[in-house]
């Protein structure tokens, strides 16, 4: 019989490991063959040119961000700050797409087709931060 910490556990896990390999393979994807990555993904080319020096920089930053739910999750002594400043950047990047239907750029259905990408690591990181913040005395407990 599993306890109740075992199934949390194993529920906090999936959005680490999500977050933490989606951000990495995506920055790995990008700053490897960017122009795949430029074609692949669906909305990028109507954001404006092919820029493969632009694309590898935010590609560096995906995989630093997927490093740091990483160490996050090794590491509870550091948890809370690497995963605050992860979550941060991905909460800016979140807001600008946001932002962004606003003033018109873009139209309502964007968030929807970017979410799985854009917005949904953003709420796990705020889940993940806050809870990192709540437990930051317990070390043994995510």
């Amino acid at each position: 019989m599993k306890t109740k910490s075992t199934v949390t556990s194993i529920l906090l896990f999936l959005p680490i490991a999500f977050n933490t390999v989606f951000l990495f393979v995506n920055g790995v994807f990008m700053l490897i063959v960017p122009h795949a990555w430029y074609q692949f993904v669906p909305g990028v080319i109507d954001t404006g040119f092919y820029n493969q020096h632009f694309i590898r920089d935010i590609g560096i930053i995906q995989m630093f961000l997927g490093t740091a739910f990483g160490i996050g999750l090794l590491r509870p002594d550091a948890r809370f700050v690497l995963w605050l400043v992860a979550t941060l950047w991905l909460i800016a990047h979140a807001l600008l797409h946001f932002w962004e239907v606003a003033v018109g750029i873009c139209g309502p259905s964007v968030l929807l087709r970017d979410f799985p990408a854009v917005t949904l690591p953003a709420l796990i990181g705020i889940v993940l931060t806050l809870r990192a913040w709540k437990y930051r005395h317990m070390p043994g407990r995510i």
